[in-house]
């Protein structure tokens, strides 16, 4: 049997303790913001169900389409945030885009919407701009480091 006894607490002067370092901030290093995919996803999945819970459906058929299909697509490019975030937040500017069009969609895509109509669409495309730009920031931090 082998001595262990001499054995010590630290690996500091184990060969491959640099390599072990890198590696893990490597692998940690593009997941200081994860805890803003959750929120993107959420915003997503309510922009795609906001017509049916503010009840204008039969009102704005255009703007229900529109609501659905945008928040489907926000919420699968957090869901690709989540799986690949050193691919994908190079399009945090896209959902930054996506946003600032809820915004505007209510009077482009929408027939003299109302103001809750209105109101939802600034509230959700502000929130979707502002998580946007938090993802940006942390991309460019990451890709500096």
């Amino acid at each position: 049997m082998s001595n262990v006894s001499h054995a010590r607490s630290d690996i500091s002067g184990h060969p491959d303790a640099s390599e072990m370092r890198a590696r893990y901030d490597r692998v940690m290093g593009g997941r200081d913001v994860a805890l803003v995919d959750a929120p993107v996803f959420l915003v997503g999945l309510y922009c795609a169900v906001s017509p049916w819970v503010l009840h204008f459906t039969a009102g704005q058929p255009a703007l229900v389409t529109h609501n659905l299909v945008m928040g489907i697509a926000i919420a699968v490019l957090a869901l690709g945030f989540t799986a690949m975030p050193e691919r994908m937040y190079g399009l945090s500017w896209a959902i930054c885009a996506m946003g600032a069009w809820i915004i505007v969609s209510s009077w482009v895509v929408g027939s003299s919407p109302d103001a809750g109509i209105v109101i939802n669409n600034i509230i959700v495309g502000g929130l979707t701009v502002l998580l946007g730009m938090v993802c940006a920031g942390a991309a460019a931090k990451t890709r500096r480091t």
